[in-house]
């Protein structure tokens, strides 16, 4: 039997969000319903309030979630009724090129679940990144629902649903950060900061933090960046590079997703160095370079897709990592709110003193 939630939906573009009465279905073949305990508000949560990733209104929002498993449909073996999970947004195939090449990070068939949650009168809805839960409880398919240890607070667990994985596996996964490299983040964000963790736990010798808030700099230096600038008032290209020794760093992870952030960090990474975008761009982007630079200066371009992590290899490890107290994911937990309080998170983005308002249910 069906049962009815409060959840916050994204009615219309630029619209308030607002709590309304959630109808999820019971979990039909391969889905699991999710008892939300904890979930971040995310920057891609506001990307689709505005309409930026489709226009398929409205939303359920939210995504960056840990609760616990509370039924299952048929065929589930992943995961059981108690099992504290947190969901992600790229369940594998295992079955695509790609996973059968033994790439299942970059998986091109991930799935959601079938059915569809809906307002009471009907309307479907379409959950943020096939998830959907700043609500109390949510339909995913089973495979976004990554067992950890239930030791760790949800609200601390979730972040690795997004944000924080994001982050972390661009610095791990897609940049390769090695033991002695220097390393620049551009926008320290919770998902910059996060590559500033990610790229200290790699080894790297010198982590450059790039932003235009000060007090984002401050947070940055206390998650381990080694220096900061300032490229409101400083040229970031020219400070990168005089900070090592004029040429440029081995890795420079964009988080921002601009035309003009990434330009900088094309200029302020070393001869066959790696750009890494992990920040998210919009439709309406475009990205203007010399092609014989592009050649000339070698190395890579890669885009980040969800820190290129494999959800049931990298969950666990940083949940290990924490409880052993070799990165404090809690840290990027500045507050935690109710239900009615996502629209004031979401301005308070725009203040520069959050890393992540946490919904707690």
């Amino acid at each position: 039997m069906s049962q009815q939630v409060r959840g916050v939906i994204a009615p219309g573009k630029n619209e308030p969000v607002r709590v309304e009465t959630i109808v999820i279905p019971d979990p039909g073949p391969g889905e699991a319903v999710v008892k939300v305990q904890a979930c971040g508000v995310c920057h891609t949560d506001l990307h689709y309030k505005q309409g930026g990733i489709n226009d398929d209104f409205p939303f359920l929002l939210g995504h960056e979630a840990a609760g616990i498993v509370e039924s299952v449909g048929p065929d589930v073996t992943e995961v059981a009724p108690g099992d504290f999970v947190v969901l992600n947004w790229r369940a594998v195939c295992g079955r695509c090129r790609a996973c059968l090449r033994g790439r299942p990070w970059y998986c091109f068939d991930t799935h959601n679940a079938r059915q569809r949650m809906t307002l009471t009168d009907g309307t479907e809805l379409s959950p943020a990144l096939g998830i959907g839960a700043f609500a109390e409880k949510t339909l995913v398919a089973a495979g976004q629902c990554t067992k950890v240890d239930p030791a760790v607070s949800p609200a601390i667990a979730g972040l690795l649903g997004c944000g924080v994985m994001a982050g972390i596996g661009a610095a791990i996964n897609t940049g390769e950060v090695g033991r002695g490299d220097t390393v620049a983040v551009i926008g320290c964000g919770g998902v910059g900061d996060a590559a500033i963790v990610g790229s200290r736990l790699a080894g790297a010798a010198r982590i450059i933090a790039v932003d235009i808030d000060d007090r984002k700099l401050e947070t940055a230096r206390s998650m381990g960046a080694t220096h900061t600038v300032n490229s409101r008032s400083t040229d970031p290209v020219t400070a990168v590079r005089e900070l090592t020794g004029g040429f440029g760093a081995d890795v420079v992870i964009e988080a921002v997703g601009r035309p003009e952030t990434y330009e900088q960090a094309f200029y302020a990474r070393d001869l066959a160095g790696t750009v890494v975008l992990v920040g998210v761009p919009t439709p309406e982007m475009k990205l203007e370079l010399p092609l014989l630079d592009v050649f000339g200066r070698g190395g890579a371009l890669k885009s980040s897709w969800y820190g290129d992590c494999l959800p049931s290899r990298d969950f666990p490890m940083l949940i290990d990592l924490h409880q052993q107290g070799r990165i404090d994911l809690g840290a990027f937990v500045t507050e935690t709110i109710g239900l009615d309080d996502v629209e004031h998170a979401f301005a308070r983005m725009h203040e520069g003193d959050v890393l992540r308002s946490v919904v707690v249910l």
